[in-house]
């Protein structure tokens, strides 16, 4: 039957055999990252996040080293969708950023976000809340200092329902580390 269809059709039905394999590498990569945060929080004492990234993207480790300076372990994972990470997670797009940490709860952490309010939400656990967000990448921020520069932002409640409220205000350099 394949050789009875035409050249364009033939080239669709080849398509979709990648595509569909190219989804399933997709979840299959995601899956094991999952499992190894799993295990490795049963290693260590400290709180572990998998952090979830483009391999080309040099503030996300940036980040990940401000996270363990200030007590976290972190696993790098280099996917190359994260855009169905960050839906599967019901991250809404306009939360979203260059990087997404998940804790071994199942929070998430997308962005730039200073490392104790990561531990403040982790203590807290705020009821109906799936984690925190800087969306974009501020200037200045944990990751993406830049000398001198720094550009005031919000760090965001993320909500089961998809909504999100303040859940802290960023107006100087500081703030992000007292």
């Amino acid at each position: 039957m394949f050789f009875t269809l035409t050249i364009g059709k033939r080239l669709l039905v080849v398509f979709i055999a990648l595509f569909l394999t190219a989804c399933s590498e997709e979840n299959t990569e995601i899956e094991l990252a999952q499992n190894t945060i799993q295990e490795s929080g049963q290693k260590s004492g400290y709180p572990v996040l998998e952090v979830y990234k483009s391999s080309t993207c040099h503030c996300c480790g940036k980040w990940m080293e401000h996270l363990e300076e200030h007590g976290f372990q972190t696993t790098g994972q280099n996917i190359n969708h994260l855009s169905a990470l960050k839906s599967e997670k019901n991250i809404q797009p306009q939360y979203q950023s260059c990087h997404t940490a998940v804790s071994k709860e199942g929070y998430v952490f997308e962005g730039h976000i200073p490392a104790k309010y990561i531990q403040q939400f982790l203590q807290e656990k705020p009821d109906g809340a799936i984690g925190l967000a800087v969306p974009a990448m501020p200037l200045g921020s944990p990751g993406m200092e830049m000398g001198d520069d720094f550009d005031p932002y919000d760090i965001l409640l993320l909500k089961a329902d998809g909504s999100a409220e303040v859940y802290a205000r960023i107006n100087t350099r500081e703030e992000q580390y007292q």
